[in-house]
């Protein structure tokens, strides 16, 4: 059953709509989502919408996951780090694609809960850490790639300053109502931004986030 929804969700949600990776399409046809929903809407896990986790938190709509991890580009041998931990399945499918994740989510509770499903779907080797992802994880730095599961106001300073050099970072920027996917690349002459399409993300709470202002 799920393996079928899988590969429905890889066909219907996201070749159709412009996902041409095949590394991201495969690491999305190998995650269990359903491992990463609440019970009371597991039946919708491969539904073409963002689903609620509890504490005002969603897990993405698949396309928009594949759609990050396809604006980052990964090969398989990057360190990166996940912003906004969530339900854990965005950090999953960047387990697929690179060599070593970190993921940070400042409610302890989710955290936890990620935690225990990273561990059931086969992605224990996923470090999981508690705190503001505003700021990143500057002892773990420097990453590949930084892949932002929430909106921020503006492009975190932080988190493009924990970039190696020719990394990436996808992140929503915009307001409350509704932000584009924006993928910035450190470079010498600094952040080169490249702009991609809307979205609608739950907003990044932080120091560099929307509290911050």
């Amino acid at each position: 059953m799920w393996a079928d929804d899988r590969e429905r969700m890889v066909d219907g949600q996201l070749r159709r709509r412009g996902i041409s990776d095949e590394r991201v399409l495969d690491a999305m046809a190998s995650v269990p989502r359903e491992l990463f929903v609440p019970e009371r809407v597991r039946d919708r896990a491969y539904d073409d919408a963002a689903l609620p986790i509890g504490g005002g938190q969603t897990i993405s709509q698949p396309f928009m996951v594949a759609r990050i991890c396809e604006a980052l580009a990964l090969r398989g041998d990057e360190r990166v780090l996940d912003v906004g931990t969530g339900s854990g399945y965005q950090a999953a499918v960047l387990a697929e694609l690179a060599g070593e994740v970190h993921t940070i989510e400042r409610i302890a509770d989710l955290a936890e809960r990620a935690r225990e499903s990273l561990e059931l779907a086969g992605y224990g080797r996923v470090r999981v850490h508690v705190g503001d992802g505003s700021l990143g994880l500057p002892d773990e730095a420097p990453f590949g790639a930084i892949a932002v599961a929430a909106a921020a106001p503006e492009v975190p300073a932080s988190l493009y300053e924990q970039l190696e050099p020719s990394g990436r970072l996808a992140v929503p920027i915009g307001g409350l109502g509704g932000q584009e996917l924006y993928l910035v690349v450190r470079s010498p002459e600094g952040p080169a931004v490249l702009r991609s399409l809307p979205c609608r993300f739950v907003p990044l709470v932080g120091a560099e986030g929307f509290n911050g202002k």
